[in-house]
């Protein structure tokens, strides 16, 4: 499934259109910080959405445990984010016209990589959450050249000062969306979910 999900999101990357700017995404800005790393006691994962394709449609990123949602951004076409979370076990969320997730085993003092993939969608864009895993068998992996690209050449965002004031405006429709999502994902075959899934030995240095 996965393997199929990344070959098209290659195809959507040579196909997409003219790139829209870095920091293109409401509510965001260009982020301070343009070497983030670790901070001490979290890990760090940067989420990427390396093509411009349904760049019309901004995907929203979260930390999205069960009793719990945290707001982590918005990202346009060529834009990655630094999200600087607890060391254990996450459950990662992307919206846009549907919710989709990534679970996580994150190790303290590690770099963990996310892509954000574009798919058609019955009116607007949707969206995937996909990990890049460590091993060489992997389609995308940390020594993919396609994966090495997808970091360069996309920009550092992070929230401007009114990305809080939006997320508590959306709160209740992101969590009505999450908890109908969440009704598929917890039946997805066992395989299906093992290959969205970020694993604590897919993590790099700094």
């Amino acid at each position: 499934m996965m393997k199929k999900m990344l070959a098209r999101a290659g195809v959507l990357l040579l196909v997409a259109g003219m790139a829209l700017p870095a920091f293109a995404a409401k509510h965001m800005q260009p982020a301070k910080d343009q070497d983030p790393k670790p901070a001490p006691g979290k890990a760090l994962l940067v989420i990427a959405r390396p093509s411009s394709y349904g760049a019309a449609i901004m995907s929203s990123v979260y930390d999205a445990p069960d009793t719990g949602t945290e707001f982590i951004g918005i990202l346009g076409g060529h834009d990655k984010i630094a999200y600087q979370a607890e060391p254990g076990k996450h459950r990662f969320m992307v919206i846009g016209e549907n919710a989709d997730f990534m679970d996580a085993d994150l190790e303290a003092g590690k770099v963990y990589y996310a892509v954000v993939r574009a798919r058609p969608g019955m009116w607007k864009a949707r969206f995937s959450l996909l990990p890049i895993h460590a091993k060489s068998a992997d389609k995308y992996n940390l020594e993919s050249p396609d994966f090495k690209d997808w970091v360069k050449n996309s920009g550092w965002i992070e929230q401007d000062p009114t990305a809080q004031a939006w997320y508590a405006e959306s709160k209740a429709d992101i969590e009505e969306k999450k908890a109908d999502y969440l009704k598929k994902w917890n039946v997805m075959a066992p395989n299906d979910r093992a290959e969205l899934y970020l694993h604590a030995e897919d993590g790099t240095a700094p």
